[in-house]
């Protein structure tokens, strides 16, 4: 027990941490209260909880992920005033046409958004600075993935059924960014990566990026199962007229 509690980081219960791992329940709190107004109550178990799962992914990358991109955009400092940029998450050369800037939530200061995104970079360390991959696909996520997931919720709350083939799309989206995501890392045997404690390695890494992993497959799961239940209906609706 004692080599467990040694494994975690010295500022594991500080203010920033706690703030930022109760910002997520609170998400998910919010999603959840939304399922409650939205869906009635013959709504099937796995939709409910695809509703809940789609709710609370659109408020990520809005909220959360958003606020990465914004200070990947707007929030900077000067490398002629640290004392020792090297220290830095580094920032892309000439990123938007400048070579003397470090960008992202390491420039964002006492911001609560950037101050959250510093604990998660914690354990990767490109989530501090400006990663060129990284933001391409957050750009994906927050555009195009965010306002989907929200379509999707109200496919399902209006149970229509093209809900299932957005499910497919999405989900297929988030197991290719989580690829793209970590591949770079596993090429270069994890540079940016700190798994040396078991919150950083089991919860930060694993934990929450695997989320994104098994709840989309399992969305994939139950899309394909309800568009091949259509076909059968279809198909033995077409055998019926032939037999007549």
């Amino acid at each position: 027990m004692s080599s467990f509690k040694d494994s975690l980081p010295p500022d594991l219960f500080d203010q920033t941490t706690l703030v930022s791992l109760a910002s997520t329940v609170a998400i998910l709190a919010t999603a959840y209260l939304v399922s409650l107004q939205a869906l009635d109550r013959n709504t099937p178990g796995s939709h409910r909880f695809l509703f809940i799962w789609h709710a609370f992914d659109a408020l990520i990358h809005f909220t959360l992920e958003g606020s990465f991109l914004y200070h990947c955009f707007f929030s900077w400092m000067p490398l002629a005033r640290v004392s020792n940029p090297h220290a830095l998450a580094p920032t892309a050369h000439n990123y938007l046409g400048y070579t003397n800037r470090a960008y992202g939530p390491q420039a964002g200061g006492d911001n609560p958004f950037a101050q959250l995104w510093m604990v998660y970079a914690k354990a990767d360390r490109r989530w501090a600075g400006a990663d060129l991959t990284v933001i391409s696909l957050e750009l994906l996520t927050v555009f195009v993935a965010g306002p989907l997931a929200c379509y999707i919720c109200y496919g399902i709350a209006k149970k229509d059924p093209r809900a299932n083939i957005w499910m497919i799309v999405i989900a297929t989206m988030e197991l290719y960014g989580g690829f793209i995501t970590f591949c770079p890392e596993w090429l270069t045997m994890n540079y940016n990566l700190d798994a040396s404690n078991f919150m950083y390695k089991w919860v930060y890494l694993v934990f929450f990026n695997m989320l994104w992993v098994f709840i989309p497959l399992y969305a994939v799961w139950v899309a394909v199962k309800d568009i091949n239940g259509a076909f059968a209906v279809r198909s033995k609706a077409a055998a019926g007229r032939k037999a007549k």
